[in-house]
């Protein structure tokens, strides 16, 4: 697999244009499996040292993204079967990235691990497209798309709003600290060395100035 540039992923990010059979991914959906490989991997390093207390942790809505079993489907694949099959736009993903991020800040229990990424996924691109695009799928849709049932993501995003509660705006200067977080770290090592996330303002903005005084001073591992 060939490394992103940070241009590229810019470009996709700002610039996507979905064409009529395109079959080319976003080269933010192979940055986003990538972070969030990683993630899973030091959750689950982490989960194996402390003999497994972690998953007393969370309440029933965080428990309830977790699988009976593990999805036999990378997250680089289950990725790019939503895009495949809704055609949701590039900034949607960042978006549910921001989700994903502020979902952690907001319920310290919760560990993103292959027990619960493909729920969360599928949850937080529906509920970043809803707030990103002007026409969506229905859930019953995405249900299908992500291998469950309309009622069971009808419950994932009840539970989901009230996790995140109902905090869901993401502001421009939000959405492009994001997104110049993601340029900077794929350009680490060539591409696809994503090792750390950004802990974002949660309830307000930041000054451009202070956003990045701040990631120069401390990255915060939420994730």
């Amino acid at each position: 697999m060939n490394p992103i540039s940070p241009s590229k992923l810019r470009s996709d990010l700002y610039n996507f244009v979905l064409e009529e059979n395109q079959t080319a991914m976003p080269s933010v959906i192979s940055v986003l499996a990538s972070l969030l490989g990683r993630t899973i991997a030091r959750n689950e390093r982490a989960g194996a040292a402390s003999h497994g207390d972690e998953e007393a942790l969370g309440d029933s809505r965080t428990r309830a993204f977790n699988n009976q079993r593990v999805l036999d489907m990378s997250i680089q694949a289950f990725l790019e079967r939503i895009f495949r099959y809704t055609r949701i736009a590039p900034p949607v993903y960042v978006v549910a990235y921001v989700y994903m991020d502020r979902l952690c800040q907001f319920n310290p229990g919760l560990r993103i691990c292959s027990m619960n990424v493909h729920r969360l996924l599928i949850t937080t691109v529906m509920m970043a497209s809803k707030f990103v695009e002007d026409m969506n799928h229905r859930n019953s849709y995405f249900a299908k798309v992500g291998g469950i049932c309309g009622r069971e993501l009808n419950s994932l995003e009840l539970d989901f709003l009230f996790l995140m509660k109902f905090k869901l705006h993401v502001s421009v200067s939000v959405y492009d600290s994001y997104c110049r977080h993601l340029e900077r770290e794929v350009s680490f090592g060539g591409g696809y060395q994503i090792e750390r996330s950004l802990r974002l303002m949660c309830g307000g903005e930041i000054t451009a100035n202070e956003t990045q005084r701040r990631e120069l001073n401390k990255v915060a591992r939420v994730l």
